[in-house]
């Protein structure tokens, strides 16, 4: 069994993949950290226990960060309701509130504690910003030895971003968590567009998950509508899954081909949250990269099996 921390924004694909992350038989969901992202801090947390609720979760969902880890970058203020809905699930008119109260520990506490409690057994699956690792590994350095990993959605190696031509949005989000957390001496599997983007599923294949899954999937294809919507300007009828990718590395690495060394995050400038790796194995002369630990991107996915695996999963648990 995997005991997971899941870091999240709730966010349609966080749906998703929280949904995974509940029905897989080897997943032990112990913990759900918000963090403000694809909706404000407040609609997030709201998502995180809303899904709770309706997909009965058992394990506590600790509010977390609406703030940047640099509290000098200035941000927009503005959340991408066009993507993922004015309630942040696809416009599927979520209630204000949730008759469930959030842990009473902020979520940076909550993944310290958690990590602590079950030393080398925890994986911190993230998949928004990363502002609540960092807040974690800053108020409490040691957690770095006693996490068994951390697997995040985020970034573009040899792609392009998706939120500008170099960054992508999870880590132009907060540059400056991104970039602690991968230079942290904790292993890091970077789980991002360059294998996300392969990985599409169609309203058809929704429609036939809802036929065998119930009510829990029946939500979840409600959810993605909107979601489906947006990605037409790209492919028609269809979505990719990028969070999902990450919780099935954690049961599932072998689907994944992945390149090893260092990476760093541009924190500023034209080139603003790109994430870009010091391959292993090659020279280079002196550079910001030398002296950082070697961690895991991902490069390639075999994305039928993968969205087999997400599809069995969420139907049949």
């Amino acid at each position: 069994m995997h005991k997971v921390i899941f870091d999240t924004d709730p966010g349609v694909d966080d749906a998703m993949a929280l949904l995974f992350l509940h029905r897989h038989p080897e997943i032990d969901l112990v913990g759900v950290t918000t963090v403000f992202g694809n909706a404000s801090i407040e609609t997030t947390t709201r998502n995180a226990l809303f899904l709770k609720r309706e997909w009965g979760i058992d394990c506590p969902v600790a509010k977390g960060a609406d703030k940047t880890f640099n509290p000098d970058r200035k941000s927009s203020g503005d959340f991408p309701y066009h993507i993922h809905g004015d309630d942040g699930l696809g416009n599927i008119g979520v209630p204000a509130e949730i008759d469930l109260d959030p842990d009473p520990r902020p979520a940076h506490q909550f993944i310290i504690d958690t990590v602590k409690a079950h030393p080398g057994e925890v994986t911190l699956v993230a998949v928004g910003r990363m502002t609540n690792l960092a807040n974690a590994l800053m108020s409490e350095p040691e957690i770095a030895k006693l996490v068994k990993q951390v697997v995040i959605m985020g970034g573009a190696f040899d792609v392009n971003g998706n939120i500008t031509p170099a960054g992508e949005a999870n880590i132009h989000g907060d540059p400056e968590a991104a970039d602690f957390i991968l230079t942290a001496e904790w292993p890091v599997v970077v789980v991002g567009l360059d294998v996300t983007m392969k990985t599409l599923m169609s309203r058809t294949d929704l429609a036939e998950m809802v036929e065998k899954g119930g009510k829990d999937v029946k939500l979840l294809s409600d959810i993605s509508q909107f979601y489906i919507d947006f990605y037409k300007h790209w492919v028609k009828d269809t979505m990719a899954v990028h969070d999902s990718c990450a919780c099935v590395y954690v049961v599932a690495p072998e689907l994944f081909k992945t390149r090893s060394g260092p990476i760093r995050v541009v924190c500023g400038s034209v080139a603003d949250g790109q994430t870009i790796q010091k391959p292993d194995g090659q020279s280079f002369g002196p550079s910001e990269w030398d002296g950082h630990p070697s961690q895991k991107a991902c490069i390639d996915i075999q994305q039928d099996r993968v969205l087999d695996l997400i599809k069995t999963t969420l139907v049949d648990g």
